[in-house]
């Protein structure tokens, strides 16, 4: 079959592409001619073409499979974290809190009603801003600083990246890279840049190529990375911002999602004198995922244009819910709480990593809610191995975003594993590996 492709310019080819996929006359696999010869056929330059194409890739209408050629896009859902859907199996792949770790709000309802809140008034409930202003603004280096209530920290990304770029804008984004997001970035047609990930945090030489590479913002997790658990250490986080002083107007968002739980002191990638920047902390992770709400602490023009892109929808965060959130991160009890589930997420982990390392699968632990496994084969194959033995385990490669060593790791949401499941999953992960053809390490002794 010979498509019926028209156009002269770039946008006139990209359109016709797309229309012939929203007719069905191009499905989902479908290949698209190679550039050259899509160039010839219609007496066009060759970057003509390459422009359309990319056109088409970052409105999520194709894929680029390199020398596999161009085809159009799966419409499959993105990967999300939560409970896998209609399994049997035991999902160790959740990425959730403990539940019986969230804080009952039930005592904090019956006092945090108040007046109404009317059009017009402040969108930040005094209390609950004068709570965050204290959270936030002893980590941050600039001074002057405003704050912004959103509804969660990917919703705070997703408009502080809308207000600093168009499409087609490059972003840093770390590799492996949490999924909510590679999924922020996609639907925004914005042009995702590695920068690997080590034990330290983001690398000075990844930031360093994805700047000359014209990144127009950085989002960066300084600690408790997910999924591999880093956290920048003092050290990394100075050369970074070494590196950063030199482009103070590209933007820079923290998402330190996992803040108050977190074992490792924060360091941040801002300096004194960086002009666009932003620090998000969401409450999600130890006041529960249903608590929609993220304190956004950056520079007041970027406060600015945050608060105009919160205009044409939300406006504003329910004052309900934040007089319920100050109520909470209050209450001594409800500290004293947050506090003991901090320490089981780590000691469970630690446990976890132990039997594996001891199993002959060496592993330690990072910072947060999972676990981030290095294998000596490919990840996908032990999860199928532990698939056949009851489990569902994630695979490292749907957090990757170039070819990295995520394609050999294994994530894994571990710490509310009874002591008998916990020793049954270490020991099947074990088997599987050697099922897949890999070698166990022998523990030293003594």
């Amino acid at each position: 079959m010979t498509l019926q492709i028209s156009g002269r310019a770039a946008t006139d080819i990209a359109a016709s592409i797309r229309e012939l996929v929203e007719r069905g006359t191009l499905r989902p696999g479908d290949a698209l001619p190679p550039v050259r010869a899509l160039a010839d056929r219609l007496g066009v330059n060759r970057n003509t073409a390459v422009a359309a194409y990319r056109q088409l890739t970052q409105a999520g209408v194709v894929v680029t499979r390199g020398r596999g050629g161009t085809h159009v896009a799966d419409r499959a859902p993105v990967a999300q974290e939560g409970f896998a859907a209609d399994s049997v199996l035991r999902d160790v792949a959740t990425g959730n809190p403990d539940p019986e770790l969230i804080p009952d709000p039930s005592a904090a309802l019956t006092r945090m009603a108040g007046r109404p809140v009317l059009y017009g008034e402040p969108v930040i409930d005094p209390g609950l801003e004068s709570w965050a202003d204290e959270w936030l603004r002893g980590d941050l280096a600039p001074a002057d600083l405003r704050l912004t209530i959103t509804s969660g920290a990917a919703d705070a990304v997703e408009r502080l990246l809308a207000q600093a770029l168009v499409r087609d804008d490059a972003v840093a984004l770390e590799d492996p890279c949490f999924l909510t997001s590679i999924h922020t970035v996609n639907v925004g047609g914005y042009r995702a840049v590695p920068v690997p990930v080590d034990d330290e945090g983001m690398t000075v030489e990844g930031l360093r190529s994805a700047l000359e590479q014209g990144v127009r913002a950085v989002v960066s997790t300084p600690r408790a990375q997910n999924p591999t658990g880093a956290s920048l250490s003092d050290e990394r986080a100075a050369a970074l911002r070494g590196v950063l002083a030199e482009h103070p107007y590209v933007l820079v968002i923290e998402d330190d999602h996992f803040s108050m739980l977190s074992r490792e002191p924060f360091h941040s990638l801002i300096g004194p004198d960086h002009k666009r920047w932003a620090l998000v902390r969401s409450v999600s992770k130890f006041l529960g995922p249903d608590m929609c709400l993220a304190v956004t602490a950056s520079d007041p023009d970027t406060a600015d244009r945050l608060a105009m892109r919160l205009t044409p929808g939300t406006t504003w965060v329910s004052h309900l819910l934040q007089r319920l959130v100050l109520a909470l991160v209050t209450d001594p009890g409800v500290l004293a709480g947050i506090a003991a589930a901090k320490a089981h997420y780590g000691e469970r982990n630690d446990a976890f990593a132990a039997r594996l390392s001891a199993l002959g699968v060496p592993t330690s632990a990072g910072d947060g809610l999972n676990l981030w496994v290095p294998l000596p084969v490919p990840a996908r194959d032990v999860s199928e191995q532990l698939m056949r033995r009851g489990w569902l385990a994630r695979p490292g490669d749907a957090f990757a975003i170039a070819d990295s060593p995520a394609a050999s790791r294994l994530r894994l949401t571990v710490h509310d594993l009874s002591e008998p499941d916990a020793d049954r999953l270490a020991a099947d992960i074990a088997a599987a590996v050697r099922a897949a053809g890999g070698r166990l390490v022998q523990p030293e002794v003594g």
